[in-house]
């Protein structure tokens, strides 16, 4: 394994922590008013705006095995914001949605 892949599987391996346990597991307790809490709907959220789309159009599945290191760089820094609160959630999930046609109101 090449060094510049390690690096990369770093990143995707922090962005899989922290939308699979760490963003969760704050909507559950801290974070509660945040529109969603399942570790898919973060994933969603995350890659659609990293992508500026709806991810599927832009990164083959599963997204973790196909994510550039730049991808998962912004995916990583992305959850960072909105754990800190410098990012709205909110409005990110909106956007999601729309990108889907899929406007909703409440949480997923």
């Amino acid at each position: 394994m090449t060094e510049q892949h390690m690096r990369t599987a770093e990143y995707v391996s922090r962005y899989m922590t922290l939308t699979k346990e760490t963003m969760p597991q704050l909507a559950r307790t801290s974070h509660q008013h945040w529109p969603v809490q399942n570790d898919h709907c973060f994933q969603r959220i995350v890659l659609d705006t990293v992508c500026g789309g709806t991810w599927y159009d832009h990164i083959a599945r599963p997204a973790y095995k196909h994510l550039t290191k730049d991808q998962a760089l912004r995916a990583v820094a992305l959850c960072d914001r909105i754990i800190a609160g410098e990012t709205d959630l909110t409005r990110l999930n909106i956007q999601s949605f729309a990108w889907r046609g899929k406007l909703r109101k409440g949480s997923d």
